[in-house]
């Protein structure tokens, strides 16, 4: 009841986009519908553990051979979307999570699809003349390509995502997101410029990284 219309369609369009995907490593829909009085719903698989970004907040920087484990299982579940067309646009520390599955721990599930992008659907067009980014940006400041910064919104493919994963590899190991600022504009900025300090500056046991790694 407090939902608007625009809010109720991406919801049924995140549940709809997600429904397609089976990775293991991607969360599960099992069910969606409307009740008898017009509520939209989905059930999905229930997780217990926790995020990325819950996981460097409580245990600090994490072991590179640990990061690359997680690392190869979000590469496979954005394959698949990917593979299909789809890109998630959101990808962060908050949206992938560890659990234990079948007494296998560090299973990584990616979550929240709310920002997909079909590939396929040539309806989407550049931020119109006159709009700020920071009005339409979607995504999570610290985390978003270049293109998504600059609102170059028919730019955005598969790359969008695998930059963003570069910022949470980034993050993990570093505590610190590659993008530190004060105000969103401050952040942009860095991101479209790239102005983002080596790993080393923050964890000097970091394996050195090149910047076209």
């Amino acid at each position: 009841d407090r939902a608007d219309p625009v809010a109720i369609a991406r919801f049924e369009r995140e549940v709809r986009l997600t429904c397609r995907l089976t990775h293991p490593n991607t969360i599960q829909v099992y069910d969606y519908g409307r009740t008898p009085d017009g509520i939209f719903y989905y059930a999905m698989e229930y997780l217990d553990g926790l995020n990325l970004q819950q996981l460097v907040q409580r245990y600090g920087a994490q072991p590179e051979e640990r990061v690359a484990h997680i690392l190869g299982q979000i590469c496979a579940s954005l394959s698949e979307a990917h593979g299909v067309g789809l890109i998630h646009r959101d990808i962060k520390p908050a949206n992938v999570f560890l659990c234990d599955r079948g007494g296998l721990p560090d299973s990584v599930k990616v979550l929240d699809f709310g920002l997909v992008k079909n590939m396929s659907d040539k309806s989407a067009e550049p931020t119109p003349t006159g709009v700020p980014v920071e009005d339409s940006l979607e995504g999570t400041p610290n985390f978003i390509a270049p293109e998504q910064a600059e609102g170059r919104i028919g730019d955005i493919d598969a790359r969008t995502d695998i930059y963003a994963l570069g910022g949470i590899l980034y993050n993990i190991l570093t505590l610190v997101p590659p993008v530190s600022a004060t105000s969103m504009a401050q952040a942009l900025e860095k991101i479209i410029h790239g102005d983002i300090r080596p790993p080393s500056t923050f964890n000097p046991t970091t394996s050195r990284m090149r910047r076209d790694d």
